[in-house]
């Protein structure tokens, strides 16, 4: 595959927002990816997903599950570009769940497919409900990892985004108060 600029990529598809950001984990932030952006571009996502495939192509996988929303899209891509089976788990009450008639085999390698890796909650919750179905998760394949921490598995991403986060109290952005906080993720606070 040439040489993809993934971060052009996102720019040129208005997926990297600037502004004040609410994000999931209640913390706030000046910069979001909202994947979306590039997945409403099947040739976008074909480049972008193109880069992941190349590091993870090698890997021994039989299944690709992405946690919904932002994972849907990107199980799909990656299962069509390794010829694989792709699925995705998704919320119900508020608690991660593979649904829809999907079943794992037991032993079956597993890749999750992200969006974005920020905290890691979702890939973790899908995590556990896959190996305790049986499945073996080998890693987490996604657009953006933006995670500082280590989240138990390997990360292949199209790119590393370094995004300053902060929280509420310490917000620069909530002291200036020039800008409205947006909350622009799918996950609903309990």
């Amino acid at each position: 595959m040439s040489e993809v600029n993934v971060i052009e990529i996102l720019k040129d598809c208005d997926a990297l927002l600037e502004g004040h950001f609410l994000l999931s984990s209640g913390k706030h932030s000046n910069r979001y990816v909202q994947c979306a952006k590039i997945l409403r571009f099947p040739d976008q996502a074909e480049k972008v997903l193109g880069v992941v495939v190349d590091k993870i192509k090698d890997l021994d996988i039989d299944l690709v599950v992405g946690p919904a929303m932002g994972g849907v899209v990107v199980s799909y891509e990656l299962g069509r570009q390794l010829r694989k089976e792709a699925i995705f788990t998704e919320r119900k009450d508020n608690v991660m769940q593979l649904r829809r008639g999907f079943e794992i085999k037991p032993g079956a390698k597993i890749i999750i497919s992200e969006d974005v890796v920020t905290t890691g909650k979702s890939t973790k919750e899908t995590k556990k409900i896959l190996e305790d179905l049986g499945g073996e998760v080998i890693g987490v394949a996604c657009i953006v990892n933006r995670t500082k921490e280590d989240i138990g598995m390997p990360i292949y991403s199209a790119i590393d985004l370094d995004i300053q986060v902060y929280d509420k109290e310490d917000c620069p952005l909530c002291k200036e108060g020039k800008l409205d906080l947006v909350k622009p993720g799918s996950r609903e606070f309990k």
